[in-house]
C-alpha cells in the first residue's frame, strides 16, 4: 500500500522512516519534504496547505493513508478535505484542530472540562490588556499569541514590565501577525515539563511513550523559547500513576468535551504540561506530533506504525491497546543554523552526514535542510534532530552526541545538556 506523508520538517523524517519499515507499505511519499526525506522516500512538490493538489495527488496515486504532520494545514482544513473526498487521513479535523490553533479556545475547552491548567483572561484590545496587566500584583505572567505562531508566540514574563512589552510585541507591533489579534495572559506556573501524546480515534486513547521537550535555546534552560533543541524518551518522572492521572483527569474529558461541541477528535493529542506542586497542569495542547519528540520516540516504537495510523483513522483503535516499545531510550540532539531562534543564514553546505549515518542505532532526521546540486544544505533554523538508542540513558546521550560530532556547517551549534535532566530525576530517586 502507498502512504502519504504531509510536510517537511524532522517530525515528518521520522515517520516517513517509521512508516517505510511497514511489512505493508510499498511506497512513501513526502509532500513537499526535505532534503532526509528525500534520501528516504520519493518527494513530491506540492505545499503542506494545497489541499486541492494534494487530494487530488492521493486519488491519482491510489493513496491507502496520508498523514498529515504540521499544524498549519490541520488548522487549515487539509484532513477535512481529504475526508469529503472519501479518503482515509490521519490527522483532526479544523474544528478539532482550534485545540491548537486558538489558544483561547484550548482554555474556554478546558475550563468547561475541568481540566487542571492556570487561570486565564483573553484580549482583542491591547490597552485593555496592559490594564489589566498593571492593576495586578507584581507576579510572573505569561502572555501568548492566541494563533500559531511557529512556537515563538509564548513570553514567559517574571515581571509586569515584561509582559507589557510582550502585549504590545504582539497586539501592537504584530510580530506575529494575525496570530497576535487575541493575546491569552495566565498566571505563571514552575515545576518540571512533560510532553504527554495520545493517539485517538474520537473514544479510544492510545497513550505514546513519554518524552520530555528542551525549549529554551541554551543549556541550563537559558536564553529564548525556541521550537525545540533537543528531547528524550521516555521521561522518568512519568511513571505510570502520574500516566494514568493525565489520562484520567486531562485526556478523557478534553476529548469528551469537544464532543459534547460536536467535535469528535482523531488524530494525536499532545499535552504540554507542567509538574506543579498542585499536580500536572497543561500548559498547552497541540494537535500533531512534536517536534523534536517524535524523533525519539518513534525510534523507540517496535509496532507497525502504518497499522496503528490506520486503525486511529478507522475508529478502531481499540485492538491497539498495547504498543510495543524498544525498552532502551533514546536521545535526539537538534543541530541549529547560526542566529536562531533569530535571523539565519541558508544554504550552508552540510558535512559528514555519510559518517554519522553509519553509527549504530543512531538516525539522523532532517528538519531544515535541501538539495542543491550534489550538496545537502541547510534550509531553515532547526536543521538536522540527531537521535539515537543506548542501553542507559546516558549512553543514548553519548551516542547522540558522537553522530553530532561528525557533522559540521559554517556556524552549526547545539545545547550540550539535552537528556541531563532524566540523568538528574534517576539520580533522586
Amino acid at each position: 500500500m502507498k502512504v502519504l506523508v504531509v510536510g517537511q520538517g524532522g517530525r515528518e523524517h521520522a515517520l516517513v522512516w517509521k512508516l517505510k519499515q511497514s511489512r505493508l507499505v510499498t511506497k512513501v511519499y513526502c509532500a513537499p519534504g526535505n532534503a532526509g526525506t528525500g534520501l528516504d522516500v520519493e518527494n513530491i512538490d506540492i505545499s503542506a496547505v494545497d489541499a486541492e493538489r494534494l487530494v487530488k495527488f492521493a486519488k491519482n496515486e491510489g493513496i491507502a493513508l496520508t498523514v498529515i504532520g504540521p499544524e498549519a494545514p490541520l488548522v487549515a482544513g487539509v484532513a477535512d478535505a481529504f475526508m469529503k473526498a472519501g479518503l482515509r487521513v490521519f490527522g483532526p479535523t479544523k474544528a478539532a484542530a482550534q485545540l491548537e490553533g486558538s489558544k483561547k479556545f484550548a482554555k474556554e475547552v478546558m475550563r468547561a472540562a475541568q481540566v487542571p491548567t492556570a487561570e486565564f483572561r483573553s484580549f482583542t484590545d491591547p490597552d485593555s490588556a496592559i490594564q489589566f496587566v498593571q492593576e495586578r500584583e507584581e507576579i510572573g505572567l505569561v502572555v501568548k499569541a492566541d494563533g500559531l505562531a511557529a512556537g515563538k508566540g509564548v513570553t514567559v514574563c517574571s515581571t509586569k514590565a515584561q509582559a507589557i512589552e510582550a502585549i504590545r510585541d504582539a497586539m501592537v507591533k504584530r510580530v506575529f501577525g494575525t496570530a497576535g489579534d487575541t493575546v491569552v495572559i495566565e498566571e505563571r506556573m514552575s515545576g518540571p515539563e512533560l510532553s504527554v501524546l495520545a493517539l485517538v480515534d474520537g473514544r479510544t486513547i492510545v497513550p505514546l511513550e513519554s518524552a520530555q521537550d528542551h525549549k529554551a535555546a541554551y543549556d541550563d534552560d537559558q536564553g529564548p523559547n525556541t521550537g525545540g533543541m533537543g528531547a528524550y524518551s521516555p521521561a522518568p518522572i512519568a511513571n505510570q500513576e502520574l500516566m494514568d492521572e493525565v489520562i484520567d483527569k486531562i485526556l478523557i474529558p478534553t476529548v469528551h468535551e469537544l464532543r459534547r461541541q460536536g467535535i469528535e477528535y482523531r488524530g494525536v493529542l499532545y499535552a504540554g504540561l507542567m509538574l506543579t506542586s498542585q499536580g500536572p497542569r497543561v500548559l498547552e495542547f497541540n494537535t500533531r506530533l512534536g517536534d523534536p519528540e517524535t524523533q525519539p520516540v518513534l525510534m523507540r516504537l517496535k509496532s507497525d506504525l502504518f497499522e496503528v495510523l490506520c486503525a486511529a483513522a478507522d475508529g478502531k483503535l481499540r485492538d491497539f491497546q498495547n504498543l510495543d516499545w524498544d525498552p532502551r531510550p533514546s536521545v535526539c540532539v537538534v543541530m541549529a543554523s547560526e542566529g536562531y531562534p533569530g535571523n539565519y543564514p541558508k544554504g550552508k553546505p552540510i558535512r559528514g552526514l555519510d559518517r554519522a549515518s553509519q553509527l549504530a542505532d543512531t538516525k539522523v532526521f532532517h528538519a531544515g535542510t535541501a538539495k542543491h546540486g550534489p550538496n545537502i544544505v541547510t534550509d531553515g533554523g532547526r536543521v538536522l534532530g540527531v537521535t539515537a538508542l543506548g542501553d542507559d540513558i546516558s549512553d543514548a546521550k553519548r551516542r547522540a552526541y558522537e553522530a553530532v560530532k561528525c557533522i559540521r556547517w559554517e556556524g552549526a551549534w547545539c545545547r550540550k545538556d539535552i537528556s541531563d535532566k532524566a540523568r538528574a530525576a534517576q539520580l533522586e530517586e
